[in-house]
């Protein structure tokens, strides 16, 4: 637990888990670090969750799937700019965020049942609607792709929102946040879209959530 506790501004700490969870379900991408011999790595990936369980995928091939999945201790870390804090000086500018760090160990998935059931919900966490109208994968597509779960044990979040911390009001110069989002543009390719695109699309262009 020592090394999940934040030891500067532990009021923006959570350990609450449907924290972790809307965090998780709202980031597109998370990064993996973890040592290959002496050398530290970074590697941003997909993901997706199903309950208390992480999952990516990737090549059998693939250097980080053989090292994260063979149990090897490893750090996730997620994050979801909210805004941009502008204050009175550089010194006390900021952003608010959400963020998350797990620390863990990963295990490859054999069961078929389990690999499918990861696959897709990495498919329903990217494009949700999506997964219902394509093909189902083959079981040559599931054998060539090696699929890792993550435990979601020791997690830590951390938020911080709201206005500058500190502003010094006879300095004449404009204070306050400016609000950050990611959100899907207009679809590219075949027309017409399908619902099922337009309300992805729409999802993933709503208001921020946690600017002010």
């Amino acid at each position: 637990m020592d090394r999940i506790r934040l030891q500067r501004h532990p009021e923006r700490t959570s350990f609450d888990q449907e924290d972790a969870d809307a965090i998780l379900d709202e980031a597109m991408i998370c990064h993996i670090a973890f040592m290959d011999g002496d050398q530290p790595i970074v590697i941003p990936t997909a993901f997706g969750r199903a309950g208390d369980l992480l999952y990516i995928h990737g090549s059998p091939l693939s250097r980080m799937m053989r090292i994260v999945g063979s149990g090897a201790p490893i750090s996730v870390s997620v994050s979801l700019l909210d805004g941009l804090v502008l204050a009175t000086s550089a010194f006390d500018h900021s952003m608010n965020y959400r963020s998350l760090i797990l620390f863990g160990d990963g295990r490859i998935v054999s069961d078929p049942e389990e690999k499918r059931m990861a696959l897709d919900a990495i498919v329903d966490h990217l494009a949700p609607g999506r997964r219902e109208h394509l093909r189902p994968m083959t079981d040559k597509e599931v054998g060539a792709t090696s699929v890792v779960a993550i435990p979601l044990t020791e997690v830590s979040v951390k938020i911080r929102k709201g206005p500058p911390g500190r502003t010094d009001d006879d300095w004449p110069v404009w204070t306050g946040v400016i609000p950050m989002a990611q959100v899907a543009g207009s679809p590219v390719g075949d027309v017409p879209v399908p619902d099922h695109v337009e309300e992805l699309i729409r999802a993933r262009s709503g208001p921020n959530r946690s600017t002010s």
